[in-house]
């Protein structure tokens, strides 16, 4: 685009994209003879300032940085622009057409190049000037709708064509150093559509995100954009303009425009612009819209190139009239498609005294929760749903293929890369998520749109109740990584809320919009049980005050926890397991080579060989990208102070005085405590075994105190869980933190043993549960209870080096009621454990003496080794230990 040369004769500077910016300075010196009424020439033939300014000063498509110039140009640019406009008290009707003009960029007297000529308006001019217009309003009004008009009744001749200066604020987004807009060539004559390849959250994955080392690239897009050139288009291209040319004269002349009469002069033009633009995006100008074709605002949107204040404009002047304003946003709703979240974030902040009207429309939108058709409610949502759309970019490999294609393809996938990339991805996890924050808060925030907000997070929760499964059908349930950001933003919302405005009851309201499967487990009571409860509790006036809005916040979010992170975990350590067995069978493969590449069998050994070395590297790639999705420092942190805040509402529930407990406990357990889930109490002690293994520098936080707390109340009051199970995984996790399994977690263990509530009941606690462990009534109850006593030998021994525990120890040698039978399990153990193992001698004394005869030994069949099954002990999900082996197995693998 060619600038216009100054009077001077200077060539002026090019500028990046800025739509804010106000021109050059240096013209604001001109000529004080005003033109002829509505002329944008003056009769020397010179251009005048008010007819030559025009958007050509912002040339926003040259892309380049400002050109350096000399001090003393600056001081003569400096000099120039201190002289403002002299426009004396008033400004003169004759200046105000100027501007008008100048603004519109048209003429009624001459014809110009860098201006429309409005034949119609000219014509009345010259026959009556004086009854033309009865306003300023009146006159804008006809200029806009002659100029609109012209672009619908001309088919071959564009009236825009003329004004080569123009400044286009979709191609001003194609050269800016943040943005990659394409343009293609249209497959048909007249056609030029231009692809939008934007660095925004698509639907479904982060894969259009650069993030490779950590620097920004937006090379590849998996959404394009086609801009329509038709009418509509070039009619809001000039609309968009007009609009910022009130900016740029604010800005330049900033006295004359602080008069009234120009003040409300230029707020009419805008008025008129947006007027004029809602007819455009309705189509009243050429054709209606059908709900089935894109919104002519989508590609300004994404490009992000609109004026300031333009957008909010817009929707002050539509959402007046509710049909308008549905006409014109629900094309940008229905068919935009999850992209650019900061525009929609800046939609839904948009009020108005207190109304949100873009929150209002969202919310009314049929595709905000429909209907379930089918079992997979959870995925419908995720799919159909308008926020879905939203929730569902992720950087995990089983979500979308393309992070993977993208960040992890490489040859070799080292340390330093992964972690770099990883951090660079879940910036821009962090970036998506606080723009889905602020549009779910913006909706909450509005009070005719909070009950929608309240119901669409209650049934993302409730349509992935199978998530929380073992096995899961992932074909029926919401991906990963929309739960994970589902949850990121609940957190987001839950941080400031304090547990005196949470109500403990609430999962046993009559109004909670969580549904609980009927054959949900209880902490220490039967669904009889609970039943008989609730029954009694309700009576004829229930006792149930209305869910205020913290509570209803708080255990969504706890169970957003139970159906997101924790998953999300399971997952992934099954996967880790499925890459251990992968290179435990290639190295056996490769180690045995010898005797089988010259068997039969050859070819199949060799091609499992390469299915397993294929398998084995798609593996670790989706490892990787699950390492940033998953073990990310800030999301953990976040989760486990969340955990914190469950664990002092369940701490309150079992003891008012908190945080002054004292042990034991009332032998009544709370009903309300009962009556809880389990997975209440099951999550904290997964989500801690989880964190201890893989990422334990996020344990220390503020509220690491109270989960110690926990987790000695817990193990001291054995009785109020009536899992057995669930106190062997607080154990676990007890035994997980003991520095002799990991040292990184020193300092939590020793908060455990040092806990005054720990010194006098912890010793005698393990004892007791050591001996109730014989019986679980499991199937598998002979073979865990090893494991669980594996795990209190281990804690014994670190808290009898410890002189606080030491004299607890004595107390219970000499006169306590657990040590007797203690010992008695102990010596039952340990006789089992040594008749096995002399059993086991012989066996291998029988091997030894056939592998003396090498030729016989040769043609017997491959047996497991010794070394073999300890590795498949240790990684037997009944028996996981962090890879060590069951206390008093030591022997008999040995043997």
């Amino acid at each position: 685009l060619t600038r216009t040369q100054t009077e001077s004769g200077q060539e002026p500077m090019a500028h990046a994209c800025n739509p804010g910016y106000s021109g050059d300075r240096d013209q604001e010196n001109h000529d004080s003879k005003a033109a002829p009424e509505g002329c944008l020439n003056g009769s020397s033939g010179k251009s005048v300032y008010l007819a030559s300014v025009s958007m050509s000063q912002v040339d926003v498509d040259s892309g380049i940085e400002n050109m350096e110039v000399d001090e003393s140009d600056r001081r003569e640019k400096r000099s120039l622009s201190d002289k403002e406009p002299s426009s004396g008290p008033e400004v003169s009707e004759e200046q105000a057409l100027q501007l008008v003009c100048k603004i519109f960029r048209v003429s009624w007297k001459d014809r110009d190049r860098d201006v429309i000529f409005l034949s119609s308006l000219s014509a009345q001019f010259k026959q009556n000037p004086k009854e033309v217009f009865s306003d300023f309003k009146d006159l804008i009004g006809q200029i806009l709708m002659e100029v609109l008009m012209m672009s619908t009744q001309t088919r071959d001749e564009n009236p825009f064509a003329s004004l080569t200066a123009t400044s286009q604020p979709i191609a001003a987004a194609a050269r800016s150093p943040d943005r990659n807009l394409m343009l293609n060539a249209g497959s048909s004559s007249g056609t030029s559509p231009m692809f939008c390849n934007l660095g925004s959250f698509s639907a479904s994955s982060l894969s259009s995100l650069g993030a490779s080392g950590g620097a920004s690239n937006w090379d590849s897009c998996s959404d394009h954009f086609t801009i329509e050139a038709c009418k509509e288009t070039d009619m809001l291209n000039y609309l968009i303009e007009c609009f910022d040319r009130v900016g740029i004269e604010e800005k330049k002349a900033p006295k004359m425009c602080s008069q009234p009469s120009v003040s409300q002069l230029l707020s009419n033009i805008r008025s008129q612009c947006i007027s004029h633009t809602a007819l455009v995006l309705q189509g009243s100008l050429t054709q209606p819209r059908s709900m089935q074709q894109p919104s002519f605002l989508v590609p300004y949107m994404l490009c992000r190139n609109l004026p300031y204040g333009f957008i909010q404009e817009l929707v002050r002047t539509t959402h007046q009239d509710e049909e308008v304003f549905k006409q014109v946003w629900s094309f940008f709703f229905f068919n935009s498609g999850p992209h650019n979240l900061p525009d929609r974030c800046e939609l839904c902040e948009t009020k108005f005294g207190k109304t949100h009207p873009v929150c209002n429309l969202v919310a009314s939108l049929p595709l905000w929760m429909p209907k379930s058709l089918s079992p997979g409610s959870g995925r419908e949502l995720q799919r159909l749903s308008y926020l879905g759309a939203f929730f569902s970019f992720s950087v995990f490999a089983e979500d979308d293929a393309k992070v993977v294609e993208k960040y992890f393809s490489g040859p070799a996938i080292t340390l330093e890369n992964s972690r770099v990339v990883s951090q660079s991805l879940q910036h821009y996890l962090e970036l998506g998520r606080q723009e889905l924050f602020k549009i779910l808060h913006s909706i909450l925030l509005n009070g005719e749109t909070r009950e929608a907000a309240l119901g669409y997070m209650a049934a993302v929760v409730n349509a992935n109740m199978k998530k929380a499964q073992m096995q899961t059908d992932d074909r029926l349930v919401s991906t990963d990584g929309f739960m994970l950001n589902f949850l990121w933003v609940l957190q987001q919302l839950s941080t400031k809320i304090k547990l005196e405005t949470v109500d403990p009851t609430y999962i046993f309201h009559p109004r909670c919009r969580i549904t609980l499967p009927n054959d949900e487990t209880r902490v220490n009571a039967t669904m009889e049980d609970v039943n008989d409860w609730l029954t009694e509790l309700y009576g004829d006036q229930p006792p149930f005050s209305e869910p205020k809005f913290p509570t209803e916040c708080f255990f969504l979010t706890l169970h957003a926890h139970h159906l997101s992170i924790l998953p999300s975990c399971r997952r992934y350590i099954r996967r880790l397991r499925a890459i251990r067995e992968l290179n435990r069978t290639v190295e056996d493969l490769k180690n045995n080579e010898s005797q089988w590449k010259d068997s039969p069998l050859a070819t199949r050994h060799r091609e499992m060989l390469k299915r397993c070395k294929t398998q084995l590297k798609k593996l670790v790639r989706c490892k990787a990208c699950a390492d940033a999705g998953l073990l990310d420092e800030s999301l953990l942190r976040r989760c486990l102070n969340f955990y914190g805040l469950v664990i002092q509402l369940l701490l309150r529930i079992l003891d008012p005085a908190y945080p002054d407990i004292t042990l034991p406990l009332n032998s009544d357990v709370p009903k309300v405590f009962a009556a809880l889930p389990e997975f209440y109490v099951e999550d904290v002690a997964e989500f801690l075994f989880f964190i201890v293994q893989y990422s334990p520098q996020v344990l220390y936080e503020p509220c690491t105190q109270d989960i110690v707390m926990f987790l000695v109340v817990m193990l001291c009051n054995q009785n109020y869980i009536r899992n057995p199970y669930l106190v062997a995984k607080l154990v676990e996790v007890m035994f997980m933190t003991n520095p002799a399994v990991q040292p990184r977690t020193q300092k939590f263990f020793e908060m455990i043993e040092n806990h005054p509530l720990s010194t006098k009941l912890l010793v005698p606690s393990l004892m007791k549960f050591y001996t109730d462990v014989e019986h679980t009534g499991a199937t598998s109850e002979f073979y865990d209870k090893f494991t669980i006593r594996y795990h209190i030998s281990t804690i014994f021994k670190s808290l009898w080096q410890n002189i606080a525990h030491h004299g607890t120890f004595m107390e219970e040698f000499n006169s306590g009621k657990q040590f007797v039978r203690y010992i008695n399990m102990l010596i039952n153990d340990t006789t089992f454990l040594l008749d096995e193992s002399l059993e086991s001698l012989k066996r291998i004394h029988e091997v030894q003496e056939e592998m003396k005869n090498k030729e016989q030994w040769d043609q017997l069949p491959r047996v497991r080794t010794a070394s073999q099954f300890s590795h498949n002990f240790a990684d037997n999900p009944l028996v996981d230990t962090g890879g060590a082996l069951p206390w008093g197995l030591h022997l008999y693998v040995c043997c």
